[in-house]
C-alpha cells in the first residue's frame, strides 16, 4: 500500500482509533487509581577496612581496596534472615524474612565502598523505619558476627550510616502521568492496528481505489447514498438541483466519451447482484440524456424481475416479451415519457426463457431498429452472477456498463462479474459507483457543492413537468 492508502485508512477509521486509544488511557487512569501507592525510603552506608593500627599511604590503600571487596559480598547479606530477624522483632512486622527482603534494595556503585539500602512499603514513615532499622541491624551483624577476629578485639570493619533514611513526602508509584501517557501510546498505536487490520479484512468495495485494484476499466460517474431513494427514484425530474442530480448529469457527460470507435450508442446497464441500484441508475441517466434533446429508448431486459415500468411510472404489462414473440408491434408498445425524446419499453409478460428469448434473432433485429432511430439506447439487464442473461445483451450492443453499490459489492463479486462478461465476449465499458457517503475518504462527486447547485436556476425538468403515457406512438428516425 502506498502513503495515501494509509492515509485514507487512517481519516475512514478516525472514529475506532479515536476510542481505542480512550480506552487505553482509561486504561492507564484506572490502573493508576487501583494501585496502591508505593512510598521509598533509603539510606546510604560507609564500609571501611583497616590492615593494622599503622596509617601509612600503602596500608590506606590496601584497607580500600580490601572495603570495596567486601562490600561486593555485603549486598547479598543486606536481605539475609540474620539482618532482617531483628527488623521484623524491632519493627513489629506482621511479615516474613522473605517477604521483607521481596521490599529492599541494595546495591553499590562501582568502585565505591558505598552501600545504597533502598525500601520501598505502603506507609511512608514505615518505609523509612525499615531502612533504618535495616543498616542499624547490618552494621551489627557485620561488625560483630561476621568480622569479628578470632582472637578477640574490635573488628577491622567499620559500617557507619552516612545518610539517614527519611520519610518520603510523596509517593513513588503509581506515576499517573507516565501510565497516562503510556495508555495513549498502547491505545493510539492499537487503534492505528485495528483500523489497518479492518481495512485489509474488508473485501467490500468503498470507494474508486477498491474498483481500481479489480479493473482497468474507467469509472464513469459516483452517485451518492440517498436515503429517500425510494420514494424518489428519478431524483433528476423530482430534484434537478440537487448534488446528486448532477452527479447522474456528470455520468452523461461521460458517456459520450465511451466505445468512440463504435458507432453503436447502446448500452447495457447491470451489476453484480441484484439490489445496487441499477434500474435507478438507468432511469435517471435516459432522463438526463434526455435533457439534451437528443432521443433515448430505455428497454426493461430484466425478463425475471422488472422493475423500471414501476420506477418510471408506467404500465408494463405488454412489452419486449410481447414484441420478441411477435404477440405486439414495437410501435404499439413504446411509451413516452416527459417531454416526448425519451421512450420506455417495459419488460411485458415473464417468459418462462428469458435467456433464449434475449439471445434470439428478433432481440438482435430489435436492438438494430432502436439504434438506427434513437441517439441513445439503455437496456436494464439483470445481474451478472445469478444469471447470464446481461452478458448475452453485452455482446449483441455496445458494451455492458457496470453499477457497483459502495459498502455492499465485494471485490471478488466485481471481479467475478467482469470475468463473466469476458467469456461471453462482451465488452465493460465503465462502473458507475452508486451508494457512495456524501462525506468523508470515500466520498465521490459532487457531494460538497449541495449549496452551489441549490443556488441554480431550474432550467430543465421544472416540478410541473409530469411523466405521459400514450398508448400507441411512432418510433422517431433521424
Amino acid at each position: 500500500m502506498e502513503l495515501r492508502d494509509y492515509i485514507r485508512i487512517l481519516r475512514k477509521g478516525w472514529i475506532l482509533i479515536v476510542a481505542v486509544t480512550l480506552v487505553g488511557v482509561a486504561a492507564g487512569a484506572l490502573s493508576s487509581i487501583l494501585s496502591t501507592p508505593k512510598y521509598v525510603s533509603s539510606t546510604q552506608l560507609f564500609v571501611s577496612v583497616q590492615s593494622s593500627d599503622a596509617s601509612s599511604a600503602t596500608d590506606l590503600v590496601q584497607g580500600s581496596s580490601a572495603a570495596q571487596q567486601k562490600v561486593r559480598s555485603y549486598i547479598d547479606v543486606v536481605t539475609s534472615t540474620a539482618v532482617l530477624t531483628p527488623v521484623i522483632e524491632q519493627l513489629g512486622l506482621d511479615t516474613s524474612a522473605k517477604g521483607l527482603a521481596s521490599q529492599i534494595t541494595a546495591e553499590s556503585p562501582t568502585s565505591t565502598v558505598l552501600i545504597n539500602i533502598t525500601v520501598e512499603d505502603s506507609e511512608p514513615q514505615r518505609a523509612a523505619a525499615i531502612a533504618n532499622a535495616v543498616s542499624q541491624s547490618f552494621a551489627a551483624v557485620v561488625v560483630d558476627d561476621l568480622e569479628s577476629p578470632t582472637g578477640g578485639g574490635p573488628s577491622l570493619v567499620k559500617i557507619a550510616t552516612i545518610e539517614p533514611a527519611v520519610t518520603a513526602g510523596s509517593p513513588s508509584s503509581p506515576r499517573t502521568t507516565i501510565n497516562l501517557v503510556l495508555g495513549f501510546l498502547v491505545g493510539l498505536v492499537l487503534g492505528v492496528a485495528a483500523a489497518v487490520l479492518r481495512s485489509t479484512l474488508d473485501t467490500r468495495i468503498h470507494g474508486s481505489h477498491d474498483v481500481e485494484q479489480v479493473t482497468e476499466a474507467p469509472i464513469l460517474g459516483g452517485i451518492s447514498y440517498d436515503p429517500g431513494a425510494k420514494k424518489r427514484p428519478l431524483i433528476v425530474h423530482a430534484d434537478p438541483r440537487s448534488p446528486r442530480a448532477e452527479s447522474f448529469r456528470s455520468l452523461r457527460t461521460n458517456l459520450q466519451f465511451v466505445n468512440l470507435e463504435s458507432t453503436s450508442r447502446c448500452f447495457v446497464m447491470t451489476s453484480s447482484l441484484p439490489g445496487e441500484g441499477k434500474t435507478t441508475t438507468t432511469s435517471n441517466l435516459a432522463i438526463a440524456l434526455a435533457e439534451t434533446g437528443a432521443s433515448v429508448a430505455v428497454i426493461d431486459g430484466d425478463l425475471r424481475l422488472p422493475r423500471l415500468a414501476d420506477t418510471m411510472g408506467l404500465e408494463g404489462v405488454v412489452g419486449l416479451t410481447d414484441v420478441l414473440i411477435g404477440r405486439a408491434d414495437l410501435q404499439d408498445v413504446l411509451q413516452p415519457w416527459g417531454r416526448g425524446t425519451l421512450f420506455v419499453l417495459p419488460a411485458g409478460r415473464i417468459p418462462p426463457n428469458p435467456s433464449e428469448l434475449l439471445g434470439s434473432k428478433a432481440m438482435v433485429t430489435l436492438i438494430e431498429s432502436l439504434t438506427s432511430s434513437f441517439d441513445y439506447v439503455l437496456i436494464d439487464a439483470p445481474p451478472l452472477l445469478p444469471v447470464t442473461d446481461a452478458a448475452i445483451l453485452a455482446k449483441l450492443t455496445g458494451g455492458a456498463i457496470l453499477v457497483a453499490a459502495a459498502g455492499r459489492t465485494t471485490r471478488q463479486e466485481l471481479q467475478s462479474a467482469m470475468r463473466t462478461l469476458d467469456h461471453i465476449g462482451g465488452r465493460v465499458l465503465g462502473v458507475v459507483m452508486t451508494m457512495l457517503p456524501t462525506k468523508g475518504p470515500d466520498a465521490y462527486g459532487y457531494g460538497n457543492y449541495g449549496a452551489y447547485y441549490g443556488m441554480e436556476q431550474d432550467t430543465v425538468n421544472g416540478p410541473g413537468d409530469m411523466p405521459s403515457s400514450a398508448p400507441k406512438t411512432q418510433v422517431r428516425t433521424r
